[in-house]
Parts: C-alpha cells; structure tokens; sequence
C-alpha cells in the first residue's frame, strides 16, 4: 500500500470508466424518460460494467502489493487506484448492479426506469468509494450514495411506520458521515502540523507523515464510529431494524449491505492510518464485537417479521467480519475481507427471495406466512443456501473465511473468546434455520389459499439462479479469491507486524 505502478496495460482508464459508465447511462436513461428500450439500455450498460470489472481482474498483478491501474488528476484531487481487495469488492458491487437492474421491484411511486437510473448513479459512487485514494472523494462518494438510498426509501415511504424508518436513516447515517469527514480533517491537520501547513486528503501522503500521537487516538475514534454505523455494527446499528423492517423490501437493503462499504473502508483507511491507536484499542473494539454476535442472535429469535429478523442476522454477522479484521493477522485480515463478500452474496441471494415472497403474499410476518415451499420451491431452497452460506458452510465461500477468521482468533485472542465466537455463530445458524422453517415449511396460513401464490417467473429463476451459481462456484473454487487478496491483505498486515 505505500507504492503505485501507473500502468495503461487496459489500454483505457479502467477505474474511470468504472465511475464514469454508470453515471452516463444514467443520463442516457433520464434523457430517454420511459420506455422499453431504456430499460433495455439500462441493463445492457449495468452488465457492461460487469465486463470492465471482470477485465480489470484478468489484468491485475496479484503477485505484488503495489497499488495499480492508478490514475490522478491534480485538478479536482484525483487520486485512484486498485489492489487484490479492491478488485473483489468491485466485482460483487458489478454483480449486484446486473442483479438488481433486473429484479426491478418497483410500485406506482417510482417507475422502472427511474429506478433504474438511481441505481447506476448509486452504483457510480461506490465505484468511487472502492477505487478512490483520498478521504474526501470518498466521503463525497458516500454522501451522493447515502442521499439516493434516502430518495428510494422516501420515495417508497407510504405509511407512518416508514416514515419513521426514513427518519432513523438519516439520522444516523448522517451522524456517521459527519463523524468519518471529522476524523479525516483530524488526520489532515496532523498531516499539515508536521509539513508546515500543506494540507493533503491523499492516503500515500498521509501515511509518508508520522501522525502525532494526540491527533491519531481522536482521529481513530471519529472513522471507526462513523464506519462502524454504515456496517452496522453493535451497538450502533439502530437504524437497520426499522429500516429493514418499515422501508424498501430488498433494493435499498442490497445497496446498503451488498457491498460492505465500512469493512473496506477500515481496511483501506483506518486501520493503516491509524496503526498505533488500532492496535491500543483492538480489545475494546473486539469485545464489542463479540456482543453484538449474541445480543443480536437473542433479539432475532424475538421478531415476528422476516426481514426485522435478517436485520439482527446482519448485525450479528457483521461482527465476526470485524473480529476477523480486528485480529491485525493475516489470515484474519484475509477471512474478514473474503466472508465481507460471501455475505454480500448470501444475503442478497436471501433479501431477493424474501421480496419475491412479499410479492406473492403482501406481508413479511411470520405468523402469516408458511407452506410456501410447495409452491416456489426455488425461492425456499435459494433463501436456505443464501443462509447456509451466511453461516459458513462447506461449500460456500464463507466455509474457508470462516476458518480464516478463527484460526487468527485463537491466535490472537486465545481459545475461550474464540470459542465463544464460533458458539455465537452456532445460535446464527439456529435463527435462520427457524426462519426458513416458519416461512416455508409451517402449515400455511387458512386465509391464503394455494391459489394465490404465483409460481416461479423466468426472470425469477434467472436472478436467483445467478446469484446462487456465483455463490457456490466462489465455495468449491476459492483458490482465485484467496490468491487476489493474499499480498494485499499480507501488505496492511505488515503495519501491525512492526507495530
């Protein structure tokens, strides 16, 4: 991470045209207004994104820790460039584009298109985030992200419980913006202390400046909370809940949580610039984390509603991802990146299906719900596997993260917490067991009748199929992911290492 290779191997800006893609098809898509053909445009430019990030991955040198493909422009600060890690999270953020773009959930408030054209900008501004060298264009990218998930959600909003839900977004996301833009001016004005009063949001130049010891613990404080209440992570993760339970059914859940912006962004900026203060407050933070795994296992075995309970299932999982990238060791640093991605997969595959059953039936209660798998068998067995590999199960991608992750906790935190860990995951796999149970498999409902419920649609079969043959193809052929991450992650490991 301390050095670039400007390269043109591409023979085109990559990384610009990874941002720059969407937001033009965007634009082409609100110029067009509604009709047909724009949204076969707009599919068309989203599965295009795909083939760049997948270009981009053929061409990567995974052998060196150099950051490559990099590109800057003096003028506007711009600074980009990829590693192992950043090719992985942007190809799941160009998977998820293609997906959503064709599961197209929309009612009367929002039309197709329109839809449409706020997920490539979304999309855009995470490519940003994934990409970007420097704290301002990344809390930049994060602000226009965050604002078009509250449009979506405003937008869907048409009862009080979601306004509520609107509300607690915005509060919460904004305060941990305005914490993260915090902790970077903090970081740049220790920067500009040292050099005399040059100011610089670059990440090489910071981490070139010794930072002063007051101004990292403060700085380290501010990141890590407003990081932490994207990921979300307990306690800070009041606003998903609601959220999830209130606001939109699987679009704005899958952008929130698809790709897990926070884990990049302590991976990419807090933990390197903040080494020493990390490695002070790494017990604390690890303590937290293992909390959450329990509190939030005990409060998901307490909702009645589906997606209130994927919520908690969230927040639980979120934090075994951070205890993993909290080990400060290699193998943990690696299986926290790598069970990041699973989990995008896995719990989009799962937030797909479950707004395919709310579709067919208008609620997402459980007591109203059950013997839906004799008529969409598909959905109840994509919904299952999504969870089994939220768990960690041979075969899925999170089976040797999972791994990763504790063989570095014992490492590092001894046999007793890690056990604890592993028995929090255990009560995980107990909860999402139980939801597949009272959704699927639970006699059905009197006052639904067989009749009503639709049998699979094409397109149906088409997103979920996809999903799940990225899923299990990424389980029984990891060797790819774990040799795209192994120099990165073995890189930021090397901060602790001479810590």
């Amino acid at each position: 991470m301390t050095e670039l290779l400007w390269a043109t191997q591409a023979g085109y800006p990559p990384l610009a045209t990874l941002q720059c893609l969407p937001l033009a098809a965007a634009l082409l898509l609100l110029i067009m207004r509604e009709n047909d053909l724009a949204l076969v445009l707009g599919r068309l430019f989203a599965v295009a994104e795909l083939v760049v990030a997948i270009d981009l991955y053929a061409r990567i040198d995974v052998s060196t820790p150099i950051m490559q493909f990099a590109e800057r422009l003096d003028l506007l600060a711009y600074h980009a460039a990829v590693d192992g890690v950043s090719v992985l999270f942007i190809l799941l953020t160009a998977l998820l584009g293609v997906l959503l773009s064709f599961y197209g959930m929309a009612r009367q408030q929002i039309t197709p298109v329109q839809l449409l054209s706020v997920l490539l900008i979304i999309e855009a501004s995470q490519m940003t985030m994934l990409t970007t060298m420097n704290l301002l264009w990344f809390a930049g990218a994060s602000a226009l992200q965050l604002a078009l998930v509250g449009y979506l959600l405003w937008r869907w909003a048409s009862a009080r419980e979601e306004n509520l839900a609107l509300s607690r977004f915005l509060q919460y996301q904004l305060f941990g913006w305005c914490l993260f833009l915090a902790g970077s001016i903090v970081l740049v004005w220790s920067h500009a202390d040292v050099l005399g009063g040059h100011w610089s949001f670059d990440l090489f130049e910071l981490l070139q400046t010794p930072q002063i010891g007051k101004y990292q613990s403060a700085a380290f404080y501010l990141l890590f909370y407003g990081l932490a209440i994207r990921t979300p992570l307990f306690p800070l993760h009041g606003w998903l809940p609601n959220s999830a339970g209130y606001g939109l059914i699987a679009v704005g859940p899958v952008l929130l949580l698809g790709v897990k912006v926070g884990i990049y962004g302590m991976a990419r900026f807090l933990l390197p610039l903040t080494a020493e203060a990390v490695m002070i407050w790494q017990p604390y933070v690890v303590a937290f984390a293992m909390v959450g795994v329990f509190f939030a296992a005990v409060m998901a075995f307490r909702q009645a509603n589906l997606r209130r309970l994927m919520a908690f299932a969230v927040v639980s999982h979120t934090s075994l991802i951070v205890i993993g990238l909290f080990t400060l060791h290699p193998a943990g640093l690696q299986g926290a990146l790598l069970l990041a991605v699973n989990f995008g997969l896995a719990i989009t595959v799962m937030l797909l299906m479950v707004g395919y059953v709310y579709r067919r039936t208008g609620t997402t209660n459980l007591d109203r719900l059950g013997g839906l798998f004799d008529r969409v068998p598909f959905i109840a067995v994509a919904f299952l596997i999504g969870g089994l590999s939220l768990l960690g199960m041979p075969g899925t991608p999170g089976f040797d993260a999972v791994h990763l992750v504790l063989e570095a906790s014992i490492e590092t935190f001894g046999a007793l917490p890690t056990i604890a860990t592993a028995l929090g995951n255990v009560v995980a796999a107990g909860f999402l067991l139980w939801a597949f149970q009272r959704a699927f498999l639970a006699p059905r409902p009197k006052d639904l009748p067989v009749a009503r419920i639709a049998r699979t649609h094409r397109m149906e079969y088409f997103v979920g199929g996809a999903t799940l043959l990225v899923l299990l193809a990424a389980g029984f052929y990891p060797e790819p992911w774990l040799k795209l991450t192994d120099t990165a992650t073995q890189a930021l490991a090397a901060y602790f290492a001479h810590g």
